[in-house]
C-alpha cells in the first residue's frame, strides 16, 4: 500500500516515493500548545523569561545578559515567537526571527556571508529556548516549522541559524548545511563570542528536497495544517515599542 492509499487516495502506478509524498493531501492537527508572534510587552516578558531559563541551563554566564528584553526584540524586521501551554498559558518556548529587510543580520557583524546569499532576503533564527525537557523536543520542532512558515510568508530565500556543538547536529537532521564549510565554528559577537557553526536552508527548494530524501518530518512540516501556529498577517515592521526594554522582568512561576 502506498502513502496516498493510506490517506484514502490512489496514486498512479509507477509513481516514485517522492511523487507520492508530494501528492499527499493536507491534514489538520491540533497541538497541546500554541505558537504565536509576540505583540505585547507582557508577552515579550514571558518570552524573555523562558529564553533566560533555557540559556541558564547550558551557558549560565551568558544567560546573565538575557534577563531583560534586548534591543533586537523591538527592531523592525524582527519578530519574537512564543509557545504557550493551551491549558494554563505557561510559556514553553521562544525564538526570535530577524530578517535583513532593514539591517544586516546579527551574525553579519562577525563574518561575511558568501556572494550567493549576500544580496538575498535572509532570516536568522536566534535566541531559541525551550522550557521543560519533557515537551522541549515537540516545542522546538513546532518553532522550527513556524520559522519556515514565516520565511515563506515574508518571501525569504534563505533560513540561517547559528548553533553550538552538539546542537548543530539537530539542524543537520533538518537538512541545514554549512554556509561555508571552511568556516568551522566561528566566535559570534551576538552570542557572547561563543563558537557557533553557521548553517542555512534554502526555502524554495526545501519541500522537494525533504520529499526526495523521505525526511521523517515531511508530512508534519509540509502536509499538516497546524492551526495552533498563528503568525498573523505579514508585517515587516515590529509592533512592539522600545519602551518594553525598560520594564523590569516580572517573576513568573514555571
Amino acid at each position: 500500500m502506498n502513502l496516498n492509499e493510506q490517506h484514502g487516495r490512489s496514486a498512479p502506478s509507477g509513481w516514485s516515493r517522492t511523487q507520492e509524498l508530494l501528492a499527499l493531501p493536507t491534514q489538520t492537527e491540533r497541538l497541546p500548545f500554541s505558537v504565536r508572534v509576540v505583540r505585547s510587552e507582557a508577552d515579550l516578558h514571558k518570552a524573555v523569561h523562558v529564553r533566560h531559563s533555557a540559556y541558564a541551563r547550558h551557558v549560565p554566564a551568558f544567560a546573565e545578559s538575557l534577563r531583560l528584553p534586548e534591543s533586537y526584540d523591538t527592531m523592525d524586521g524582527t519578530v519574537v515567537l512564543l509557545a504557550e501551554s493551551k491549558l494554563d498559558g505557561t510559556p514553553l518556548g521562544t525564538m526570535r526571527i530577524q530578517t535583513n529587510a532593514f539591517a544586516p543580520l546579527p551574525l553579519e557583524h562577525s563574518l561575511t556571508l558568501p556572494p550567493r546569499m549576500r544580496h538575498s532576503p535572509l532570516a536568522e533564527a536566534t535566541r531559541l529556548g525551550v522550557g521543560e525537557p519533557a515537551q522541549g523536543r515537540a516545542v522546538k520542532t513546532v518553532l522550527f516549522k513556524a520559522f519556515f512558515l514565516y520565511c515563506q510568508q515574508q518571501g525569504i530565500d534563505w533560513m540561517v541559524i547559528t548553533a553550538r556543538t552538539p546542537i548543530d547536529r539537530q539542524y543537520e537532521r533538518l537538512l541545514f548545511t554549512d554556509v561555508d564549510p571552511a568556516l568551522g565554528y566561528v566566535p559570534l559577537a551576538h552570542v557572547g563570542n561563543l563558537p557557533h557553526r553557521i548553517m542555512c536552508l534554502e526555502v524554495s527548494g526545501a519541500e522537494q528536497h525533504w520529499a526526495e530524501l523521505q525526511h521523517p518530518l515531511f508530512q508534519f512540516v509540509f502536509r499538516t495544517d497546524h492551526v495552533d501556529i498563528d503568525l498573523g498577517q505579514p508585517a515587516a515592521r515590529n509592533g512592539l515599542k522600545p519602551q518594553a526594554l525598560a520594564a523590569a522582568l516580572p517573576r513568573m512561576q514555571m
